[in-house]
């Protein structure tokens, strides 16, 4: 059997050259789950977020005219001009965010970079960034290598509501940025206008800077309806937003993101992601212009295509005694596994490797105080219906722990 000790190997670097802030930093649970599924051969990976498809065969082609005529060598730093213009074309019609190519956008190495040029722009030591929880792991390791506390703001389960007068009280003198994912990884929360205006106001009146990560804008599900913080009020002075290729388009490996922002602030973002990676991958830039002029019945086959990815694992998931709710957005289950006789989530997630052949990511690695994770466990469902169909018979194996 798979133990806790052995995953967590190599947690602690022990040698005094290494920086302090890297001391603090685990391996990421994600890429570790993917890493720990790869050495049990035949099990299912529903624990890191990228399709078991691949994307859209104009893209594929694409990428493959890019290569064959010229998009081999650097870009401009900040992004390939013809790329800037269809990101701010799209960002236009479906986030109803003005921006112009040359002053307020910034393509990067994915979003992920997109975040950390992005929090080492704005923040400097000694300031505060609030982040709701559960979090994308690399957003506080992000406010650390910047600089920054992190101060967290608690999604409660299981509808993942927030509690105001907390929220308020997050929001300090020293407070810097507010980070905001929506559609939230890994609840699947989908921020109201309501949220997001009690968000805005906060931001305006304590002078903070919102840094948006929209990566699943297009993944709302049940005729939800995804909303951008910058056309919030007054936001757009004071929001940079994140987002980029991998999730809409399948495809993860790319590594195309971007950042629209008020011009000083993206001026400040292009400095850091210069001497961070110089530029994004330019044949993969040129083929976003593809990805972005895809038409609206491709978007619309995407939703309904995941809602139906959603239904079919969540009736699997609480047919084995699983408890959760239907996301409203991304491509992820966060679940409470209560019903079942494990002392906390490793436990259950290695039981999940070693017994049923399934990797998902132990929920404690969402929090910044891991006791907060410790019934739960998340799931993907970004893959193959053959896959989901497998993961359900798989899952069957579970049904006696819960009886």
């Amino acid at each position: 059997m798979t133990s806790r000790s052995n995953s967590r190997a190599g947690l602690t670097i022990n040698d005094p050259r290494v920086s302090q802030r890297v001391q603090g930093f685990p391996e990421s649970v994600i890429r570790e789950m993917t890493r720990i599924a790869a050495l049990h051969p035949g099990t299912v990976n529903l624990a890191q977020g990228f399709p078991d498809f691949d994307p859209p065969q104009e893209l594929l082609e694409a990428v493959k005219r890019s290569v064959d005529h010229g998009g081999n060598q650097y870009s401009i730093t900040w992004g390939d001009p013809g790329l800037r213009a269809s990101i701010a074309r799209r960002a236009r019609e479906f986030n109803h965010i003005d921006s112009d190519p040359e002053k307020n956008l910034v393509v990067t190495c994915g979003a992920t970079e997109a975040m950390m040029a992005s929090m080492l722009s704005l923040i400097d030591p000694g300031d505060e960034a609030v982040i709701f929880e559960p979090f994308y792991e690399n957003y506080g390791p992000d406010a650390r290598v910047s600089g920054a506390t992190p101060r967290h703001v608690r999604l409660e389960w299981p509808d993942w509501h927030f509690d105001e007068e907390a929220l308020k009280a997050a929001f300090t003198p020293k407070t810097k940025v507010l980070v905001l994912n929506t559609p939230n990884n890994p609840t699947g929360k989908v921020f109201t206008h309501s949220e997001l205006r009690l968000l805005a106001d906060l931001c305006t009146d304590h002078d903070v800077v919102a840094v948006t990560d929209e990566i699943y804008e297009h993944m709302v599900y049940d005729g939800g309806r995804h909303i951008s913080l910058a056309t919030v009020g007054s936001m757009a002075e004071r929001t940079v937003t994140i987002n980029g290729l991998s999730k809409t388009y399948s495809a993860t490996g790319w590594r195309v993101g971007w950042a629209i922002a008020p011009p000083t602030l993206a001026t400040a973002i292009r400095r850091a992601h210069d001497f961070l990676t110089v530029c994004a991958p330019h044949a993969f830039q040129l083929a976003g212009v593809a990805a972005l002029a895809l038409p609206q019945s491709y978007y619309d086959e995407l939703k309904r295509s995941y809602q139906a990815k959603r239904d079919r694992l969540v009736t699997a998931l609480r047919a084995t005694g699983i408890e959760c709710r239907p996301p409203g957005g991304t491509y992820y289950v966060m679940t409470d596994f209560s019903a079942f006789p494990f002392d906390d989530d490793w436990d259950f997630a290695m039981h999940l490797i070693d017994t049923c052949g399934i990797a998902t990511v132990p929920g404690s690695s969402f929090y910044s105080d891991p006791k907060l994770g410790r019934r739960k466990v998340r799931f993907v469902f970004c893959k193959k219906e053959s896959t989901l169909d497998e993961t359900a018979a798989r899952l069957r194996k579970l049904r006696p722990l819960a009886a």
